[in-house]
């Protein structure tokens, strides 16, 4: 009879003996509840037949085997693009920008600012609604925009693509009036140009919005991170009361077996918590 018990038990006492199987008998409950397939911890892998060995391996030694030739070189020569260059070179790609705005002699003027400036224009738009557009098709760091445009104003767009996230704005504008200036702040606007400018007007605004935009993009991260791990701490805890409740297993024995099955399932431990709320419904 002592052949037919599990390693570890030919030392353990009668009472050991009983505790250890009801132990076993609430694990395999409690997953079962919790929707996990059991996993035999000593089911022996499956026997691999023996592969035959053909061709070099059957006997050809490797003085004997043909030297593989290295590829032709295409008659051509492949000029690299300019993000290869960059890339090769180790420098930091240039910032990439969407201008958006309706008047083209003044479009022209700000490209050609920015272009001298090392930044990399990506995209030109004459209207609000052609701006949001390449805005989301080519997701520049950056997007300068008129704020008196048809189609769409600039506030609006800004404002639709503050809320999706796709990059900050620079308002450019030829009105500085204080109700402008706080609507456009209140769209997200990160920072804000009086027409007629110059090059000492555009770039520092764009370093500041810029700037501005990591520090929310952080700030955001950063509560949403505290938000998940306090929604995570929550049920944890419900999940260990239910254990202790209804298993009888104390919070650290409870913390332990939640740790130990994420382990087990390469699951996080919220999604254990969470099968084991679905699974032992407070009584």
């Amino acid at each position: 009879a002592l052949l037919h018990r599990p390693a570890g038990m030919l030392s353990r006492s009668p009472a050991g003996v009983v505790e250890w199987q009801t132990r076993s008998t609430q694990n395999a409950l409690l997953e079962r509840a919790c929707g996990f397939e059991s996993r035999s911890r000593h089911a022996r892998p499956a026997r691999q037949q023996p592969v035959r060995a053909t061709g070099y391996a059957a006997g050809v030694s490797t003085s004997e085997r043909p030297v593989p030739r290295p590829p032709k070189s295409p008659e051509t020569d492949t000029v690299p693009t300019q993000t290869e260059q960059i890339e090769e070179s180790g420098a930091p790609a240039p910032i990439r920008i969407l201008v958006a705005e309706d008047e083209a002699l003044i479009r022209l003027d700000l490209v050609e600012m920015l272009g001298e400036a090392g930044y990399d224009v990506v995209g030109q738009a004459g209207d609000g609604e052609q701006a949001v557009e390449m805005a989301r098709e080519l997701t520049p760091d950056l997007i300068v925009m008129d704020v008196k445009m048809p189609a769409m104003d600039g506030i609006s767009a800004a404002e639709l693509l503050g809320r999706e996230g796709v990059a900050p704005v620079v308002m450019l504008t030829a009105f500085s009036d204080r109700a402008l200036v706080e609507r456009a702040r209140d769209a997200g606007v990160m920072a804000y140009i009086v027409k007629p400018f110059t090059a000492n007007d555009v770039l520092p605004a764009i370093d500041i919005a810029r700037s501005r935009w990591q520090e929310r993009q952080a700030l955001e991260s950063e509560v949403a991170d505290l938000a998940e791990r306090f929604e995570t701490r929550k049920r944890l805890d419900r999940a260990k009361g239910l254990l202790q409740q209804q298993l009888k297993l104390t919070e650290a024995e409870s913390f332990r077996w939640i740790q130990k099955a994420a382990m087990d399932r390469r699951l996080s431990m919220r999604e254990v918590a969470d099968a084991v709320i679905s699974g032992m419904p407070g009584k």
